[in-house]
């Protein structure tokens, strides 16, 4: 299959320039884009309307879009109500072990190092249904296919994506009019991560009368500028919606309130933009969960930690659980998952009986039955990555993740000695490294003013945006790092641009 991720293969260095140019400047205009040299004049406003913080991110910026095929496209399409599936599962699956009907390991798995009371207010028979209603998969293209490394139901990029979903929609109509060259459409189109985003929070709503609470936490305030941002398109289109720190909420008997330009207004729905680890320390947290159970507002993401869990790839892989998951998500969808979702173990330090194995994990010919035997794997066998399961500090950003191949075997044997040893309050997961293929893209180079090639290995973030029982795929976000980076993920040296399909007139 062919890998088309240059856009304009035959662009003008100047031309290439100028566009990244300008795409730089509308995100600095957005306080999207950190700008160095220029000083914050940005100052907070009671209402949320103005972020109180400046952007702080930057990255390498791309004239183009990255490029997908047609049937990459597909992929992308087909996987929206597939993860939907696997939700849903997940959610029965929990359900249903918590009442017995399903091994009790599996919830308890789980509930592992989570707060009881957390436990029990997610098992709310309020709940029972409730899903994310954002679903973010990251997906590393390998050359033997795509791979999806985790799911995130609280992701950072809406906004971004959205932002320049704008920007580079606008420069193609401009280049467009300029050139008979290679043209391409954006995924989900200028406007799709905005509508997407505006039709799951009105679904969310459903009939809770108010406006909406884009709600960011401090440990999440890197991304109050790209919610602010959307929020106010939110506005455009005609959503009273605003991006707000949860000490803007006031809380009474008949629900929670916030300012606004057009006055106090009653908040409907909260959209949580904060993990459910960090609880203990976001002011008036409590009022709001106690306003949620009390329906005087609705909450999305619901609070279920158990449905964001990385052991749930663990879970789909497991042997036992294998009938339930065929006959849940149908054999084609079961068989396609568990081909894209690598195979994943939980870092148990329980004792296995002398003759028991762990499921599908072996050295070479060799089956595994401690994780000792792990420790002292060589440096062609350790090609797995350990990192923490959810409900951490560490589980967001790439945090608290090691690669095995890339540790010297003191280091290896002791990431999985921490791993384990963190059981009880932090599960850790081990699974299956898949390396990227290269991607050939271009950036400016800030400093000389020249556009620069580089190979890199990418991550896709489709977005897809739950209404009812349609899963739309809004827009995907392409972060590219550097091929000697490992860890792939936002950061200063990364190519970050959304992805976009090559028109049939294209080249």
């Amino acid at each position: 299959m062919a890998h088309p991720e240059s856009c304009y293969p035959s662009l003008q260095t100047e031309t290439a320039l100028s566009r990244c140019a300008a795409i730089r400047t509308q995100l600095r205009a957005a306080n999207l884009f950190a700008d160095p040299s220029v000083p914050s004049t940005i100052k907070p406003s009671p209402n949320g309307s103005v972020p109180a913080v400046q952007a702080e991110t930057s990255w390498r910026i791309s004239p183009c879009p990255l490029l997908l095929s047609r049937d990459q496209l597909a992929f992308f399409t087909a996987l929206g109500p597939q993860l939907l599936s696997f939700y849903r599962a997940l959610n029965r699956l929990y359900a249903e072990s918590v009442k017995g009907t399903l091994p009790a390991w599996v919830a308890q798995y789980l509930d592992q190092g989570k707060p009881n009371a957390l436990v029990t207010y997610s098992r709310m028979k309020r709940l029972r249904d409730s899903l994310p209603a954002v679903i973010r998969p990251d997906v590393i293209p390998t050359q033997d296919g795509m791979v999806i490394t985790e799911l995130d139901s609280v992701p950072g990029g809406i906004g971004l994506t959205a932002a320049m979903s704008h920007f580079y929609a606008d420069l193609a109509l401009q280049h467009s009019a300029l050139s008979t060259g290679s043209r391409h459409e954006l995924v989900g189109g200028r406007e799709g991560m905005v509508r997407g985003f505006a039709s799951m929070l009105q679904s969310a709503q459903a009939q809770q009368a108010g406006c909406l609470a884009i709600l960011v936490s401090e440990e999440a305030k890197d991304y109050r500028p790209e919610m602010t941002w959307l929020a106010a398109r939110l506005r455009e289109q005609g959503l009273s919606a605003w991006c707000v720190e949860p000490r803007d909420i006031r809380f009474t008997e008949e629900g929670l309130f916030l300012k606004t330009d057009s006055g106090e207004q009653a908040v409907g729905l909260i959209y949580r933009f904060f993990e459910l680890f960090d609880l203990p320390n976001i002011p008036k947290s409590e009022l709001v969960q106690y306003a949620a159970k009390k329906t005087l507002v609705a909450v999305t993401p619901p609070y279920k930690p158990a449905l964001e869990e990385k052991s749930a790839f663990a879970l789909l892989h497991h042997p036992i659980l294998r009938p339930y998951w065929k006959k849940e998500l149908g054999e084609d969808c079961f068989l396609h998952l568990t081909a894209i979702m690598p195979r994943t173990w939980i870092l148990d330090p329980a004792t296995l009986p002398p003759t028991a194995t762990i499921p599908g994990l072996s050295l070479g010919e060799r089956a595994v039955s401690n994780w000792t035997d792990l420790a002292t794997a060589t440096q062609k066998e350790r090609h797995f990555v350990v990192k923490p399961s959810g409900f951490s500090e560490l589980a967001w950003g790439s945090r608290g993740v090691s690669i095995g191949h890339d540790l010297s075997q003191a280091e290896w044997a002791g990431a999985l000695q921490k791993a384990l040893a963190s059981f009880r309050t932090t599960p850790y997961i081990l699974q299956e490294f898949h390396k990227g293929r290269l991607f050939n893209m271009e950036y400016m180079d800030e400093h000389g003013q020249s556009m620069v090639h580089m190979a890199g290995r990418a991550r896709l973030s489709p977005y897809y945006f739950v209404t009812g029982e349609k899963v739309e795929l809004a827009g995907i976000l392409a972060t590219v790092c550097p091929a000697d980076k490992k860890v792939i993920h936002g950061m200063q040296d990364a190519i970050m641009a959304p992805c976009a399909v090559a028109t049939d007139n294209a080249q």
